[in-house]
């Protein structure tokens, strides 16, 4: 699932595919496509809506995973079961995995495959316990076995929300094209779905332990990112000169230069970058061709091609877009200046 319009990612969404936004430098639908690949799927259909350009370019035709892709256009958000719909053609009766491009599962979904190859439910959802679920799509379950699902519910008949990822035979086919549009004029999965459990069609719960991250909003991408970087392995292929500091698990990527700087990790940074006299502190991923002098950054993602210089006070908790520049003006009189997208947020 590689549409939507990323309306709560906005402004990086107007020019950005919500799914190929990067979290530890990866864009996210690329760790998606390695839990597919690693459970054994080769065939890849990728439904596509208005950034469809950007991620055929960034995807290619599936080569460089070893699998293939068949790219299915989506005339508009019309809803997850609406984009099954669609795919019916591309899918035929074969059994088949959905996995939303903007979810990000850390241990993979092999087992759960396995589960649903083993056991041969009519369909299988991945379920993970949460704080608030209210917040989420919520399933009741007798045993192993769904009984319900209710979508973000006042009072939650379980703390068990749905991940962004589900597996189905060919039922499903049935259930879509006999539910009714929601008050958001959207085929709702989680109707599809009741719609089999109400026919008495088996829909079984796979709960998983580890991490899980809807990546939908600008918090959500940022605890993504530190996540990831938790996992990374310490690597310095590019240049950092006896006057800087690594501290913890670093990765610096060939071409990136650093001088004169601390680096405090677990942080990565991109090829092509520079950064100099600067304090880069844990859980900070700087894209390719980056330059950030005499400042301190941390806890941030930074996109291609961004220059920071001269900022006194750290930039904490920041997601920053392709080719910003953040810099320190002496002009007098003074004042701050600024030129900003739609939807942006800057807090001084």
């Amino acid at each position: 699932m590689s549409g939507g319009t990323g309306s709560r990612l906005r402004p990086l969404t107007y020019t950005n595919a919500k799914q190929l936004i990067p979290v530890a430098n990866k864009p996210i639908l690329y760790y998606a496509i390695e839990a597919i690949k690693e459970a054994g799927i080769e065939e890849i259909g990728v439904i596509v809506g208005e950034t469809k350009d950007e991620v055929i370019s960034a995807l290619g035709d599936g080569s460089e995973w070893g699998v293939s892709f068949t790219y299915i256009p989506q005339e508009a958000p019309l809803g997850l079961a609406h984009a099954v719909k669609i795919a019916e053609d591309f899918i035929g009766k074969d059994d088949f995995l959905m996995f939303l491009g903007d979810n990000l599962v850390r241990q993979g979904v092999k087992s759960f495959v396995e589960q649903f190859q083993r056991e041969k439910p009519n369909s299988l959802i991945l379920l993970s316990r949460v704080d608030e679920p209210q917040r989420f799509g919520v399933a009741e379950l007798d045993g192993g076995r769904v009984i319900r699902l209710v979508e973000k519910p006042k009072n939650p008949p379980s703390d068990l929300a749905l991940v962004g990822v589900y597996l189905f035979d060919n039922h499903i086919f049935q259930a879509v094209h006999s539910i009714q549009p929601s008050w958001r004029n959207e085929l709702e999965i989680t109707d599809a779905i009741q719609y089999l459990v109400d026919q008495n069609f088996r829909v079984d719960a796979h709960i998983i332990d580890g991490w899980w991250k809807d990546t939908g909003k600008p918090e959500d991408v940022l605890e993504a990112n530190r996540m990831m970087l938790e996992q990374i392995d310490s690597r310095v292929d590019g240049y950092v000169c006896e006057h800087s500091q690594i501290i913890g698990r670093v990765v610096v990527e060939k071409g990136a230069k650093v001088i004169k700087s601390t680096l405090r990790g677990p942080l990565i940074i991109g090829s092509g970058s520079v950064v100099e006299d600067t304090y880069i502190g844990p859980f900070t991923a700087i894209s390719e061709n980056v330059e950030i002098k005499n400042s301190e950054i941390e806890n941030s993602i930074v996109l291609k091609e961004v220059k920071i210089s001269d900022i006194q006070c750290r930039i904490d908790f920041s997601l920053i877009g392709k080719g910003v520049k953040i810099q320190k003006q002496n002009n007098k009189p003074k004042a701050y200046n600024f030129v900003i997208g739609d939807n942006g947020q800057i807090d001084l």
